[in-house]
């Protein structure tokens, strides 16, 4: 009797072992390597949030799936000033970062063979890769006159400000694919991890009044804490919006032990609490920002959309690989646009999450190119 594939059959290469042959190369650098390539916050966790996590680290017990209630709370709390979403009717979810959420969501809610998921032209693998997950078909598209009334269609995903592209969607544009969803029976969720990072535009929440009318049905918005408060390495972010659809999640989040943590849970209390030491990351970033933008730009580089977030999206006009060669020579590992869709495939992705030292250093190795 032959045995079914591996769940793993279903999915590609994993993303970043890609990158491991212009890893090595650009680690050979004689000054090192400068890695602007994943986007892995560098700078230390504020104390204050460290502190919270010590004071809870005795805690012997299983924790709430559903979050404390003072973790609900705050999470509901930064959602109405960050989001200016109204906390009457939301619901709100902790969950173990949000890659989980995402490549998790379409099996959450029951999507399967035969099920469509749309997902933006050039987009975070982990859309498609859920999508594989599932079972269900992913369609990209920006579009939804392109995609006609396709009864198929069961979630859609939408990313402002975006990865990789930094491009932020007006609320005008997020309240049609809102409409045209509820249409439809049609879930959107809105990944919104970089919504405090805007520069050169401001992002609008799906949560919003301006997108959603005040109305959370069919609307879920997924956040992280990873890049705001640099704590990708606790694995804290939530989903809010439609009450029945966190309800859904939650009731099979706890059969499936899909748990934050307790004292994460009350380092992301103390995160959410505190904006100055988001205001002071953001201004790290932005200032990185500005030195990388003119390193490259001054290197021949173009700069498309990149409005907004937490990277640059560049071009020579050329392959991406060929790009992604030129920089590792030069010490410098940057992601392949290839890696977002094909139609990524003349760009690559510079984070600005490295060291402030090596940020400095980029426009010396550009400039002896």
């Amino acid at each position: 009797m032959s045995r079914p594939a591996p769940v793993s059959a279903r999915l590609p290469e994993f993303t970043w072992d890609t990158l491991d042959a212009a890893a090595v190369t650009a680690a050979a650098h004689p000054e090192g390597l400068i890695n602007l390539s994943m986007g892995t916050p560098v700078d230390p966790v504020p104390p204050l949030i460290r502190q919270a996590l010590a004071d809870a680290s005795d805690a012997p017990g299983y924790p709430l799936t559903a979050g404390t209630p003072a973790l609900r709370e705050a999470i509901a709390a930064w959602v109405a000033r960050a989001c200016g979403a109204g906390v009457d009717g939301l619901g709100v979810l902790p969950t173990i970062g949000s890659k989980e959420l995402v490549a998790w969501l379409p099996t959450l809610l029951g999507l399967g063979p035969g099920d469509v998921v749309v997902v933006p032209p050039v987009a975070y693998p982990t859309y498609e890769d859920g999508a594989r997950l599932a079972g269900a078909t992913t369609v990209r598209s920006d579009s939804l006159t392109a995609l006609g009334p396709d009864p198929r269609v069961r979630l859609v995903w939408v990313n402002s400000p975006g990865n990789p592209t930094g491009r932020v969607l007006p609320a005008a544009h997020l309240r049609k694919v809102v409409e045209w969803a509820r249409e439809r029976g049609a879930v959107v969720a809105s990944d919104e991890c970089y919504l405090p990072l805007g520069w050169d535009a401001e992002p609008v929440s799906v949560l919003s009044p301006q997108v959603c009318g005040g109305d959370y049905a069919g609307v879920l918005a997924v956040h992280s804490l990873s890049k705001r408060s640099n704590l990708a390495g606790y694995r804290a972010g939530f989903v809010a919006g439609d009450p029945a659809l966190v309800a859904e999640l939650l009731k099979i989040r706890k059969h499936a032990g899909m748990i934050v943590p307790a004292p994460v849970q009350a380092a992301m209390v103390a995160a959410l609490g505190d904006q100055a030491h988001a205001d002071a990351q953001r201004e790290r970033y932005r200032a990185r920002r500005e030195k990388l933008r003119a390193a490259f730009t001054g290197a021949g580089f173009t700069v498309e959309h990149s409005e907004a977030g937490l990277y640059l999206w560049l071009t020579r006009g050329e392959d991406c690989w060929d790009t992604v060669d030129w920089l590792a020579r030069r010490g410098i590992l940057v992601a392949a646009g290839v890696f977002y869709g094909p139609a990524g495939a003349r760009h690559v992705r510079v984070a600005l999450t490295e060291s402030d030292a090596h940020v400095d250093a980029v426009a010396g190795r550009l400039a002896h190119s």
